[in-house]
């Protein structure tokens, strides 16, 4: 029982509870609440000497006691959403093999697919028992790249958070490792690293396990939402087109990222009073999560009366090389249905395209950063910018701070407080002319759980861009933008309030798409009953022997 995180509850053993469980003796003799065990937790969290220090004390008590690891982040979500997943989580993974201790999730390797099915059996959960399934092959870790085996607890934090921010039940997740390999040649000449020690496998191999995977997963757990996380740029996309209408699957990169953006849209069409239908959108960085946002605005133009040709013809994107035009080789199948017509862009430079030039030339209403590339948008990009356009939405999304585009403070006087921002790092408000600007952060940790969780209440059959639309709707709703300076974004402060506000929006319009196999009288009421919370359970000491 003391070795069992899922039941262990330490102090808070009654002593008929100890007597019952042949635990008499093994205690200390006082028998405490939840509550004083989360008091002295977060003691001895707080006297930890560093960020990484405070993640090895939080695993260690996950492993230990798993209520009181989720009641203490619960408790202190704000606070310790850095240190149990971006940034601290970066800094783990380059250890983790070193500093490996116990596996929690389900490890499936390229070089033997066969064992898959077999992976998932030894669990021996039923067809009924599972909720979310989490995996990532590791190819693009946050900001750090190719991480192999380390990344394992990238799926481990993921789940965490939609426990911790939706109530999503830790008792009917699994974290999954795709191991194919890693390019990371640190890793292959380090003799503790504890994955596959040969290079990434891609191409038919790579595509065969990740059939099987979404096959054996889909048979077994047929309930299950099977969230995908930092796959590389070749394969994100690719995966979720190919698959999506067969599984149900979400892409929280793409998808979670491309709707926290929407959200942040929303209401900065909320302050310009204009609609997605006359927007133009220059996107900086164009990866898989940069195209994902073009790939959502451009889907909420059609939805507001567009065509798809229309939608896609007022998005700009903008890559290493320079503003992406159709004469470029081997451009990636994301960019292809963006590239501008040689013919258009004529006489505009000559050389590639650069930022300033677009935006000089476009004039757009929205620009977004996904380019990693620090100061990227200078003083003369943010002058164009608000030049071409009377209220910008401007949204530096890189992070972390070493890496964003402008900092909110400079934006706001370059802009003299026109741009609309919000960011992908948290950021002070900014005094300017007699206004405080309070500057949303763009985390999606707003969003995925309340989604994860309106499918699961839900039952959808699939992800639809309603759901998408609909949960960004719900977190754009939960600010008012009326006031000079106000976010765009909420606070991360009540999670679980705001993801019960996401997931009932998400359910409701998963059954307006016809893709919700469970319907409620009372929608509100089951997402609330759904909910799973810290608490110890009654035991029964007969059973629970």
């Amino acid at each position: 029982m003391l070795r069992d995180a899922h039941r262990n509850r330490g102090t808070a053993f009654s002593a008929e509870e100890r007597g019952a469980l042949g635990l008499t003796g093994r205690l200390p003799a006082a028998v405490e609440t939840l509550a004083e065990q989360a008091a002295r937790a977060y003691v001895q969290l707080s006297a930890q000497p560093d960020d990484l220090a405070k993640y090895v004390y939080l695993n260690a008590l996950h492993d230990r006691n798993e209520t009181l690891y989720f009641r203490l982040l619960t408790e202190h979500l704000s606070e310790l959403l850095p240190i149990v997943y971006d940034p601290t989580i970066g800094d783990a993974i380059e250890h983790w093999s070193t500093e490996y201790r116990r596996s929690r999730a389900v490890y499936l390797s390229v070089d033997r697919i066969e064992d898959v099915r077999t992976a998932f059996e030894t669990l021996e959960l039923g067809p009924d028992d599972v909720d979310l399934i989490v995996c990532s092959d590791a190819e693009e870790i946050l900001g750090i790249g190719d991480w192999g085996v380390n990344g394992t607890d990238i799926a481990v934090g993921k789940l965490a958070i939609y426990t911790a921010a939706a109530g999503i039940d830790p008792n009917r997740v699994i974290a999954v490792n795709l191991d194919v390999g890693t390019d990371n040649q640190k890793l292959l000449d380090d003799p503790a690293y504890l994955g596959n020690r040969h290079p990434r496998v891609r191409g038919e191999r790579y595509d065969e396990l990740i059939t099987t995977y979404l096959d054996v997963a889909t048979e077994l757990f047929p309930n299950a939402l099977l969230h995908f996380e930092d796959f590389g740029p070749s394969n994100a996309r690719r995966i979720l087109v190919e698959h999506g209408d067969d599984h149900r699957i979400f892409n929280d990169d793409m998808q979670g990222t491309g709707a926290i953006v929407m959200a942040a849209v929303i209401s900065g069409l909320k302050v310009t009073g204009s609609s997605f239908s006359d927007q133009r959108l220059v996107v900086f960085g164009a990866g898989t999560a940069g195209t994902g946002m073009a790939d959502q605005i451009s889907a909420a133009m059609v939805r507001d009366g567009l065509s798809e040709s229309e939608a896609r013809e007022r998005v700009w994107l903008i890559d290493k090389n320079g503003l992406v035009t159709d004469d470029m080789d081997d451009l990636p199948d994301y960019q292809q249905a963006y590239a501008r017509p040689t013919s258009e862009v004529d006489g505009w430079s000559d050389g590639p395209i650069d930022l300033l030039t677009t935006v000089e030339r476009v004039k757009p209403t929205i620009l977004i950063g996904t380019s990693t590339v620090s100061g990227a948008f200078t003083k003369d990009v943010v002058r164009a910018l608000c030049e071409g356009v009377d209220r910008p939405i401007l949204l530096p999304l890189s992070n972390p701070t070493s890496r964003i585009e402008v900092m909110p403070h400079d934006a706001i006087t370059w802009s003299d407080g026109a741009a609309l921002i919000a960011t992908g790092i948290p950021a002070d408000p900014v005094d300017h002319d007699g206004v405080t600007y309070t500057i949303g952060q763009g985390n999606n940790a707003l969003l995925y759980p309340g989604l994860g969780l309106g499918t699961i209440v839900a039952a959808a059959s699939r992800v639809t861009d309603g759901m998408l639309l609909a949960a960004a709707n719900a977190v754009a709703g939960q600010v008012d933008v009326s006031d000079p300076g106000a976010s765009l974004l909420p606070p991360v402060d009540d999670l679980r309030a705001s993801s019960a506000i996401v997931a009932i929006a998400v359910a409701r319009a998963a059954a307006d798409d016809g893709v919700a196999t469970r319907t409620h009288d009372d929608l509100e009421g089951a997402v609330h009953a759904t909910m799973w919370t810290p608490d110890y359970p009654d035991l029964d000491l007969e059973t629970d022997r």
